[in-house]
């Protein structure tokens, strides 16, 4: 056939000229899909005078009516991606439409305004399409390499790219999805071809849709579909301009699982032969091998990641019974690895009160509050958090779907809300004890989260009984301690006795741990004058150490009353301790201050040996060669006896004030000496405050109790 001439001054391009010795025919078309340039390859092919050609709509000049709106699909992706081949019917010598190979190229403008520039390769002829040489064979060598590319793809995002992208070129397709089945969803992962703006409406759908995707996951076998088939088949499937056939192929692992699957869409009146078909399943298949080498190295990270957080959550709750701040910790702790928000409530007088929101993205949060407080549940619900209060029973939701939210949604403003948050997928537990509920824990994921199965919910249910029990120690705990409190603050002094002449401070300062502990002490003015003073320190903690302080107290102030000599109360202590038969042991100094005789006489059992603080600046230690603890069995304690004169002060404390793990007594009790001698212009009370603040050791192991009795100077 001979070539049509073209007049030169019609010159679409200034570089045009390239084009026009090709062999293969050259169309470009504008925006629209106007043609706007012909090469004289192409004028031949068409049958056309280039007048004809040039300014007429490609659609129905160069296009089978089948093919037509493939032009704008075409067009469309351009915008995307570019480049795109494949074989479209297109109109031979303008009457006769024959399938042809065409290769697409996106010119100048923007994604939304630049036209294109079509290569036409040739006929097909008849004979073998998959022959080296042939286009069709050259698609089917792309695949083997998009074949060797999934093989490496070291995660789920690299397939999506490899299959949308590589796959979708390869094979000539317009449009290519990824699909993954969980549960009975289907869930798309990824989706090209100038399609991205439906993949709201493809996101999720139930296995039983009667849609391609859907029926090839359900069957395991390949879908094929031609686009005048398309509406019989599928009436509730939209279909977008352009499509012609619609090819699905299941992903399918051992033993027939279907994993997921690949959809292409091919513009115009497309088939798909045998030989192409095997190849595209290779191609599926390697995918589907792929897909499960990472579902399987992601279970295992995720397990190996559930088994740690356990164990550190573990250790965490039995770590601290300050549970509250505890369960706040662990909140945080699972976001975002686990899911995108966690929340924990505890039940309070059947009333759920939130402890703690995690959000991966903070400033949720804040909606997060506000929905609870705009639209709180009711009590009285069986959905939900309080379903799972009341039933014990833990609640799964692997798919949140906008109909549920419309479902629970009190009005328009609270479905608009939820649906801010993205809501996608979710998991309550219960935390129980025993046949007790003790609040709920709950998880969601959004848009970038997992789907929760039931290994989710194990977990979760393994996590919500740790917590449980920690919660539960840490409640039965806080009462005993409680206990133990009311009953010391019933026995320790509010406020130490006052008398003329004498001035009396006191420091009492519990441990940083929870339990109570069995420090105690006491100043006791006698009718004849004299001054009684004790500290002591009854061993271990808890309610029982704190039962025995009391006891200890009480029989001294006994003692005191019949006889407040020293020897003569240590002794009534041992007595007491063999008739009780008490099985904690207990230190306590005891001292007796007489004014008249400027005397002071100081009996010490087992306890840290008590500071006189001369009113000239001197200071003494008051240390007994060998002492006696109470509840040994009795035996002779010496007492020690000192003078003791106006502006004179004696320090007594517990061990607790001075003992640091790791260090020697000698060390402890410099220390001490060195803050007792220290200037310090402040009051009694200020004084000893800052002397234990400046001794006591920071990590707070042991309770502190210090008593500062001070024999005021005679006025001039």
């Amino acid at each position: 056939m001979a070539r049509t001439p073209r007049p030169v001054a019609r010159t679409w391009h200034p570089d045009a000229a390239m084009l026009d010795g090709l062999t293969v025919a050259a169309v470009a078309l504008d925006a629209g899909g106007s043609v706007v340039y012909a090469n004289a390859a192409a004028l031949d092919l068409f049958g056309s005078p280039f007048d004809h050609l040039i300014g007429s709509d490609a659609r129905t000049r160069l296009f089978d009516e089948p093919e037509r709106g493939a032009v704008d699909q075409i067009l469309k992706l351009l915008g995307h991606s570019g480049t795109w081949t494949g074989e479209l019917a297109m109109l031979v010598g303008g009457t006769s439409a024959r399938p042809m190979p065409t290769a697409w190229t996106r010119l100048g403008g923007d994604a939304d305004s630049g036209g294109a520039l079509v290569l036409v390769e040739g006929v097909v002829e008849s004979g073998d399409p998959y022959a080296a040489g042939q286009p069709l064979g050259t698609r089917l060598r792309r695949l083997a390499d998009v074949t060797s590319e999934l093989l490496t793809a070291e995660d789920v995002d690299a397939v999506c790219a490899i299959v949308t992208d590589h796959m979708m070129s390869a094979a000539g397709a317009t449009a290519a999805s990824l699909s993954l089945v969980e549960g009975d969803s289907l869930h798309l992962i990824a989706l090209r071809g100038g399609l991205e703006d439906t993949i709201e409406r493809w996101r999720s759908l139930p296995l039983a849709a009667n849609v391609p995707g859907a029926e090839c996951a359900r069957t395991g076998r390949t879908v094929f579909v031609r686009r005048e088939e398309l509406p019989q088949r599928y009436p509730e499937l939209p279909i977008a301009d352009g499509t012609g056939s619609i090819l699905c192929l299941p992903l399918t692992v051992t033993a027939g699982r279907v994993l997921g699957t690949v959809t292409l869409s091919f513009p115009g009146r497309r088939e798909v032969g045998e030989a192409e078909h095997l190849f595209l399943r290779l191609l599926a298949d390697a995918c589907a091998m792929t897909v499960a080498r990472l579902e399987a190295q992601r279970a295992a990270t995720d397990r190996e990641a559930k088994l740690a957080f356990l164990a550190e959550t573990s250790v965490t709750l039995a770590s601290d019974l300050d549970y509250e701040t505890t369960l706040v910790t662990v909140a945080e702790a699972a976001v975002p690895w686990f899911a995108d928000w966690c929340a924990i409530a505890l039940e309070e007088d059947g009333q759920l009160r939130t402890l703690s929101v995690a959000h991966a993205k903070p400033e949720l949060s804040d909606l997060v509050q506000e929905l609870q407080e705009r639209y709180p549940t009711d009590p009285s619900s069986d959905q939900g958090g309080y379903g799972v209060l009341r039933s014990g029973r833990s609640l799964l939701v692997p798919e949140v779907t906008d109909e549920l939210l419309e479902a629970v949604a009190q009005d328009e403003e609270h479905l608009r809300l939820m649906r801010m948050l993205d809501l996608r997928s979710g998991l309550s537990c219960p935390l129980k004890v025993g046949d007790r509920t003790l609040g709920v824990i709950s998880w969601v994921t959004g848009e970038a989260g997992r789907r929760f199965t039931e290994d989710d919910l194990a977990f979760g249910e393994d996590l919500a009984r740790r917590a449980a029990v920690a919660i539960d120690n840490a409640q039965l705990h806080s009462q005993v301690r409680t206990a133990a409190l009311e009953l010391q603050r019933a026995v320790l002094p509010d406020r130490l006795p006052a008398a003329p002449g004498w001035s009396t401070a006191v420091q009492y300062l519990p441990a940083g741990r929870t339990e109570t502990g069995g420090d105690f002490y006491d100043v006791i003015f006698l009718e004849d004058g004299r001054v009684a003073m004790f500290v002591g320190d009854v061993m271990g903690r808890g309610v029982m150490a704190a039962s025995v302080m009391a006891q200890m107290r009480s029989a001294i102030r006994t003692l005191v009353a019949v006889d407040p000599e020293p020897t003569a109360v240590l002794r009534g202590m041992d007595r007491v301790f063999d008739m009780l038969h008490l099985e904690q042991l207990v230190t306590m100094v005891y001292a007796v201050a007489d004014p008249e005789l400027d005397h002071l006489a100081v009996i010490n059992a087992g306890h840290p040996p008590p500071v006189l603080l001369r009113a000239d600046g001197r200071v003494e230690l008051l240390d007994h060669p060998s002492t006696l603890i109470l509840g040994v069995g009795g035996g002779q304690r010496a007492v020690l006896s000192a003078e003791f004169r106006s502006g004179d002060r004696l320090f007594l404390y517990t061990d607790g004030l001075v003992e640091r793990r790791g260090e020697d007594a000698d060390t402890a009790t410099a220390r001490l000496l060195t803050a007792l001698a220290a200037e310090r212009d402040a009051s009694d009370d200020e004084w000893l405050g800052a002397v234990v603040e400046e001794v006591r050791d920071p990590t707070r192991d042991d309770d502190v109790a210090a008593l500062l009795v001070t024999r005021e100077a005679d006025a001039d």
